[in-house]
């Protein structure tokens, strides 16, 4: 089955709008297969591990089924832990931007019953909660389940091993049998179909299809790291290995359009591929990246399904992807035609455990790596450029150059000296510092001063405009400037506070796009 827009998924235009906001252009295969069957008012065994967008595919048809004429509750969705019952919550809150007439409540152990209590009794349609708190207000009186026309069971199989067996089955009971009921699961051991069996009606079993990972020749390595130092880190990658072909992975249009703006504005030949653009534009730009002219495509999963080219060295999952099968498509982009390649991902605090369930499917492992340093980069830059030396000396057709060293020779300057001086013109910069991923990027800024430019986007400025004129009038470095926020007639940048002096002076009198500017430091709130 293809996957498909969610607008051919009968949800309200609201929810379409707000899906889009988030940035997803076609729905998940479990939400493809599920959203239509829940519609049809049909219990549901859905299969599905996490990761897979589950929550969207039993969240979104629930709410557009509540009746917001009526403030009575009307869903009840059980969780086995109060992570996940926080995090539905706030998935829900986004899908809920453009439906303010619905209210969506959390009730976990840890909070305070009183202050749900307060909440209950203003009017809540859904509640997200775990077994044990749940049926604590079913005792209280304070959960009232006789108006529950749907109940959702999402992670049964991790409820059933926690033992909340006995209270998922009073809850269960307590709720009218003209209910739809729709449970969610990773695997379906024997209790699960007992569980299915006794309480559900005629289920429309639901199971995506999994596909076999079969990329032998890609080494996959993961990087924990802090989601402001993304840039940086994949800069870094970029400079270590110089690939010449590299496709980088984000979940959402908006984050293809900044990464790329980012790239370029520290010098990389980079574009975006993503659902907004024509196919005319998505043409020209795969031309760009197959003839090499561009060297680095930043894509969604949907775009990429576009990419057929055989040499791409390297893969880079700048966001994680929704679905553990995306990750399979995403590295099977990289390591063809027998060739080796290299897939990295960025992991962002408890996606972690989104990377186990992504490991688990694959049967692969990914190694936790650390992001290199500059000398890593410097060396690994020198030696390259060396065997390039080599080779050029190897081909010979020298007797040209050879006449200009002689020359400069002449000029009592040793070979040596001239050696010397072209490598540090081709590989050192020395006012690029080192960062130390575990520490500095966390605390940088306390060593940033922030700086106001007087032009923004109303001129048409963007980031690589700002970094590139900072880069050429000042002599510094483009890559040391940090976070650019343009606003419609002015921008913010943050730069390392030892540049700050050179950057006021060198860009004073100067022009950004062909407008005069002004930069001083920011005032202080």
């Amino acid at each position: 089955m293809t996957n498909l827009k969610f607008e051919q998924l009968q949800l309200s235009k609201e929810l379409i709008r707000a899906v889009k906001d988030m940035g997803f252009e076609e729905a998940t295969p479990i939400q493809s297969k599920a959203i239509s069957k829940i519609f049809e008012g049909k219990d549901i065994i859905g299969q599905s591990q996490t990761g897979t967008g589950k929550t969207a595919a039993f969240g979104l048809p629930c709410i557009d089924m509540i009746d917001v004429n009526n403030k009575k509750l009307q869903a009840v969705i059980l969780s086995p832990t109060r992570e996940l019952a926080i995090q539905i919550c706030e998935e829900f809150r986004k899908f809920l931007k453009y439906k303010e007439d619905i209210k969506v409540l959390p009730v976990y152990g840890g909070q305070p019953i009183e202050r749900q209590i307060g909440a209950l009794k203003k009017g809540v349609q859904i509640v997200v909660g775990t077994p044990g708190r749940v049926m604590d207000h079913m005792n209280r009186r304070t959960l009232k389940m006789e108006t529950v026309k749907m109940v959702i069971l999402d992670e049964a199989d991790e409820m059933l091993d926690m033992g909340f067996r006995e209270d998922i089955e009073t809850i269960l009971d307590k709720i009218p049998e003209d209910r739809q009921t729709v449970l969610f699961s990773a695997t379906m051991a024997p209790e699960i179909m007992e569980l299915t069996d006794k309480y559900l009606v005629r289920p429309e079993v639901i199971k995506v299809a999994r596909k076999e990972l079969t990329v032998p020749n890609i080494e996959q390595t993961y990087f924990e790291i802090k989601e402001k130092t993304k840039v940086e880190a994949t800069s870094r990658l970029i400079d270590m290995y110089s690939p010449e072909l590299v496709v980088i992975f984000c979940n959402t249009k908006k984050r293809v359009d900044e990464l790329v703006e980012h790239l370029q504005g520290r010098g990389y030949f980079a574009e975006g591929l993503h659902g907004d653009l024509k196919q005319i534009q998505r043409d020209i730009v795969m031309k760009k990246f197959r003839n090499r002219t561009i060297e680095i495509l930043v894509a969604t999963d949907v775009a990429a399904r576009g990419i057929d080219v055989d040499d791409v060295d390297m893969v880079i999952n700048y966001d994680l992807p929704q679905d553990e099968e995306y990750y399979v498509h995403r590295i099977g982009r990289t390591g063809r035609a027998g060739r080796s390649g290299r897939a990295f991902s960025f992991v962002v605090g408890r996606e972690i455990y989104k990377l186990r369930d992504i490991m688990k499917y694959t049967k692969a492992k990914v190694k936790l790596g650390k992001l290199p340093s500059l000398t890593d980069i410097e060396e690994a830059k020198t030696n390259n450029f060396v065997e390039k030396v080599k080779k050029v000396i190897e081909e010979g057709r020298l007797n040209k150059y050879i006449n200009i060293v002689e020359s400069i020779i002449s000029e009592d300057i040793s070979a040596v000296d001239i050696s010397a001086a072209l490598l540090k013109m081709n590989l050192y910069d020395e006012n690029t510092e080192d960062i130390d991923f575990e520490d500095d990027l966390e605390d940088n800024n306390e060593k940033l001063v922030r700086l106001f430019i007087n032009v923004g986007s109303k001129k048409r400025v963007r980031a690589k405009d700002i970094v590139g004129a900072i880069a050429g009038e000042c002599g510094i470095p483009g890559k040391a400037i940090g976070d650019i926020d343009i606003y419609e007639d002015y921008t913010f940048l943050d730069v390392p506070k030892k540049y700050v002096k050179d950057i006021l002076k060198g860009m004073k009198g100067k022009k950004i796009k062909k407008v005069s500017v002004k930069v001083e430091r920011a005032k202080k709130r």
